[in-house]
């Protein structure tokens, strides 16, 4: 399975791309940030987080995103600007036909550390490790987003089983909770 995360936001934008299978080694396809300048209007900036990920979802094609849930911040602007990221992303993904999946940041630090309040280093350490990387992919929204991917190839492959369950027994008749 080939998946693409997005750490979103709106000055830098991580995107991961990995492909693997639950215990099967991990291989990176592709790591990037996709930058817009601060003082560009709100527009532009996700016209631009738009059409980079548009270009690298067609480059890539990969089989799923996974985006980062976002949470409740201090800063309600910040978070605003992480929500309107998430929602271009989940957008391009959409318009491909693509399942996109949300997971928590402590969902993808407990998949790749095995800690859900694991810091920024630790994280980046784990996915230099686990994607036997040389060097450690830089900036640490970079590292988020492959953690991201990461989190859904080992955890979403099981998440979409038992939703198909879920559903199908729902259509069967059953109760389906």
């Amino acid at each position: 399975m080939r998946v693409m995360g997005v750490d979103p936001g709106l000055t830098r934008c991580g995107v991961g791309v990995v492909e693997g299978a639950p215990g099967k080694p991990l291989r990176l396809v592709h790591v990037s940030v996709v930058r817009t300048s601060p003082d560009a209007p709100i527009a532009e900036r996700l016209l631009g987080v738009a059409q980079g990920l548009e270009a690298l979802l067609d480059e890539l094609r990969p089989d799923a995103v996974a985006v980062e849930r976002v949470f409740a911040q201090h800063n309600v602007r910040t978070v605003m600007g992480t929500a309107q990221a998430a929602g271009v992303a989940m957008l391009a993904a959409a318009r491909r036909g693509l399942p996109v999946a949300m997971h928590t940041p402590s969902e993808a630090k407990a998949a790749v550390t095995g800690n859900g309040r694991a810091d920024k280093a630790q994280v980046t350490m784990m996915v230099t490790r686990l994607l036997r990387l040389e060097t450690a992919p830089k900036p640490a929204d970079a590292a988020d987003a492959l953690a991201l991917a990461i989190c859904h190839v080992w955890r979403g492959g099981a998440q979409a089983r038992l939703e198909s369950a879920r559903l199908g027994a729902r259509s069967r008749g059953g109760n389906g909770q």
